[in-house]
């Protein structure tokens, strides 16, 4: 992580300006989805339109769901574009190619083999991350390999697994030992037997590790993770490989109906769903495939049942409230500090703003939820709701207001409680960082900046694009000028140093003649 702090801040600015993406980026979800979207390795594209304040490229395109760098997928086609069988068939062998090189029933048929092995014979190469079987050891013998793997190594393979880090693909931060317990004791205090890990696989081998050690919990779990090595570890029945962003399981139906089996179980009962996508995602493809997976449940429930939500657990960082509620409004979001072991800002206990900023959002009553008093929480009676110990309770607002772990400050002009840096403008008409850009739209149409529509319904959109042109081609002149100007005085200024050159040339002949 080159800079963590400033891309947090980043994504902190993306999630409170309502924006889908930092570079001004909206995903487009067509009217007719009947039309497939090209495929790439990730599985389904998204389709895309640029879109950036004072100027708008109403040319839409696919990319990848998952690489929001096209470093790492550099999949782009325009919605227009047509591609002849040549390329279309160089795109098929190049996604084939991007694959694992082993199948789903291979890397188990692998694993159930290495079980099976002696303790000395049981190899894991780091280098390749994977694990080998005897006849795979010539192949690793000079990369660094490490022996008698044990039944508990193989138990918390994100222990043994080397963590992706790319913030913008498969960010792997990993929940703490902390937080993985409060979740996993939680389980049963909220009637909850089995958990569909969506991106939480440290969860998911928590679930597993106490099932097997303990003969009274009968918690069970199904892991979704986009990481493929994770295959050579679990079952066809424990993990599916699953792209979050487009709803996508790489191993086809089989897979699908490993999901959708695990959900509807018991008629659906006891079941939550539990998931922590990479921060960097757009909150928008995932709120669709999370109602996706949702309708699935809800296939498996009778017409008495109807009214019933599954329970969910969202984990993303506070700033995106509004974004997440925009989508599921049944959603509140809990006080409680989510931290990672490798991340080095999400730590509980830190205090001011380097607290955790992670939350989770759910749809089930924050008042069946019990925080640990002994990490500081404590019961709001008039929120009716577990707090973190500086979230004091508004008169004004009714409410206990803060987001960010420390003591909010109520603004009467703006009516509402806001952080305690933030003072109130009255350019702006409301509170915000006392060194903010006065005047700049946050939400809505990045045209006019009016909130009741986007740009692309903008009524100023033509008047807008002739200013553009008319800007752009005026920098165009001025570059030429300026261009001109500095190639015309270095030509003086070469001139002028010849011109000396030869005087000197002269003098010195003079001299010794």
């Amino acid at each position: 992580m080159a800079a963590p702090r400033d891309w947090l801040g980043a994504v902190e600015e993306e999630g409170n300006s309502g924006l889908q993406g930092s570079s001004g980026v909206e995903v487009v979800f067509p009217s007719d989805p009947a039309t497939p979207a090209p495929l790439c390795p990730h599985g389904p594209t998204l389709l895309f339109v640029k879109v950036n304040q004072g100027k708008e490229e109403s040319r839409r395109f696919y990319a990848c769901s998952a690489c929001r760098d096209r470093k790492d997928c550099n999949f782009f086609q325009w919605e227009d574009e047509k591609l002849s069988e040549a390329r279309l068939a160089a795109r098929e062998a190049h996604n084939r190619r991007c694959q694992p090189p082993l199948s789903r029933t291979q890397c188990a048929e692998r694993y159930l083999k290495f079980i099976e092995l002696p303790l000395a014979e049981r190899k894991f190469c780091q280098r390749c991350q994977q694990l080998l079987l005897p006849d795979d050891w010539e192949k690793h013998r000079e990369h660094w390999v490490v022996g008698n793997i044990s039944a508990g190594q193989l138990g918390r393979p994100s222990q043994l697994l080397r963590p992706l880090e790319n913030k913008k693909t498969n960010a792997q931060y990993l929940f703490a030992e902390r937080t993985c317990h409060f979740l996993v004791d939680l389980l049963p205090a909220l009637g909850l037997t089995r958990v569909l890990c969506v991106g939480t696989p440290r969860l998911h081998e928590l679930i597993r590790l106490k099932a097997s050690g303990d003969e009274k919990s009968n918690i069970k779990s199904l892991l979704l993770d986009i990481d493929f090595r994770y295959s050579q570890f679990y079952m066809e029945d424990s993990f599916c490989r699953y792209n979050m962003f487009n709803h996508h399981f790489f191993d086809g139906k089989a897979a699908l109906e490993v999901c959708r089996t695990f959900l509807q179980e018991d008629k659906g009962e006891g079941v939550i769903m539990v998931t922590d996508p990479p921060f960097g995602g757009l909150v928008e493809p995932l709120a669709v495939t999370f109602k996706k997976l949702i309708a699935m449940w809800k296939e498996g429930q009778s017409q008495d049942s109807s009214h019933k939500e599954l329970p969910v657990f969202w984990i993303f960082p506070y700033f995106f409230e509004s974004r997440i509620r925009q989508f599921f409004p049944s959603f509140c979001m809990l006080d409680y500090q989510v931290d990672y072991d490798n991340h080095a800002l999400y730590k509980h206990g830190k205090t001011g703003r380097k607290q955790s900023p992670v939350r989770i959002f759910t749809n089930i009553p924050p008042s069946k939820i019990i925080l640990p008093s002994e990490e500081g929480y404590r019961f709001c009676p008039l929120c009716q709701r577990y707090v973190s110990l500086e979230n004091q309770h508004c008169e004004h607002c009714n409410s206990c207001t803060s987001k960010d772990g420390r003591k909010w400050n109520h603004c009467f002009l703006c009516k509402k409680c806001v952080k305690p840096s933030w003072i109130h403008c009255s350019l702006c008409g409301h509170c915000a960082l006392p060194d903010h850009s006065c005047g700049a739209p946050k939400d809505g149409c990045f045209i006019c900046g009016e909130l009741d529509h986007k740009r692309s319904t903008c009524p100023q959109i033509t008047a807008s694009k002739k200013v553009i042109k008319a800007v752009r081609k005026q920098k165009q002149r001025k570059s030429k000028k300026t261009k001109m100007e500095t190639v015309k005085e270095q030509s003086m200024n070469h001139t002028s140093v010849t011109r000396k050159k030869k005087r000197r040339e002269r003098a010195h002949q003079y001299l010794c003649s």
